[in-house]
């Protein structure tokens, strides 16, 4: 069995998201979310390039929100 790797990823003000990884150093961005697992994808391919095979790869959607307490 592969290990898993999991990406944190943030959507940004444009619309767009942001990815990057909790263990390596690996980050990528997309225009929409098929484009981020693409980019995420390769990224991953190209930063595992020597080796036999990639990990698994997790997307973790991290929703940013702020609670004004009153």
């Amino acid at each position: 069995m592969n290990p898993v790797i999991i990406f944190e990823v943030y959507q940004e003000e444009d619309g767009g998201f942001v990815a990057e990884c909790l263990t390596e150093d690996i980050f990528t961005q997309g225009d929409d979310w098929e484009a981020l697992r693409v980019h995420v994808s390769e990224a991953v391919k190209g930063y595992y390039f020597d080796q036999p095979s990639c990990p698994n790869v997790k997307l973790h959607l991290v929703k940013e929100e702020i609670l004004v307490i009153q």
